[in-house]
């Protein structure tokens, strides 16, 4: 099983940052930040996240969308504010289709939310200093195996929301 952390809109908070990686850090494979990190690429507390550029990146020099493999399954990351995901995952959906992604992990909206999309599972962290629609500061711990994801959300203040667990098929159907 592999394990990847997602997390998004932090908005400027080194601590918190730190805080996630100190308690998950040596536990995942992967540790993503969905941009709207407000930090530089080399600042210390960003550096273990492979981090996008979102709408309030002004400083850092961060993709606007980034690829990685992990567990054979592909996951592509953005901001989402160039693809519209406040008023539809449309765009995103057809920006998956073209990379072949399996799973999508945007943010921007503030708002916590995971639901597959034909064969596409679309993930948002919700935001861990600003959160929008709960008062979670929310982020989001995605395990893989063998086509198969298990999403566990997490409160910034109070650990695992095990009422939140998901779990969803990856397998393409052909």
């Amino acid at each position: 099983m592999k394990r990847v952390l997602i997390v998004g809109d932090s908005h400027g908070s080194t601590e918190m940052l730190e805080k996630i990686y100190g308690l998950h850090g040596k536990d995942m494979d992967l540790m993503i930040h969905c941009g709207d990190s407000e930090l530089k690429e080399n600042d210390e507390a960003i550096k273990h996240f492979k981090s996008v550029k979102g709408n309030c990146d002004f400083y850092g020099d961060f993709p606007d969308v980034d690829l990685h493999v992990v567990d054979g399954v592909k996951i592509l990351v953005t901001h989402g504010h160039l693809y519209s995901v406040k008023s539809t995952l449309v765009n995103l959906y057809y920006k998956a289709k073209e990379l072949q992604a399996d799973v999508v992990c945007f943010g921007h909206s503030h708002v916590l939310g995971a639901e597959m999309v034909d064969d596409v599972l679309f993930i948002n962290p919700g935001s861990i200093r600003l959160p929008r629609g709960r008062s979670e500061r929310t982020y989001v711990i995605l395990e893989l195996d063998n086509g198969n994801a298990t999403l566990k959300v997490y409160d910034y203040d109070a650990g695992e929301i095990t009422g939140l667990k998901q779990e969803f098929s990856l397998h393409k159907n052909n």
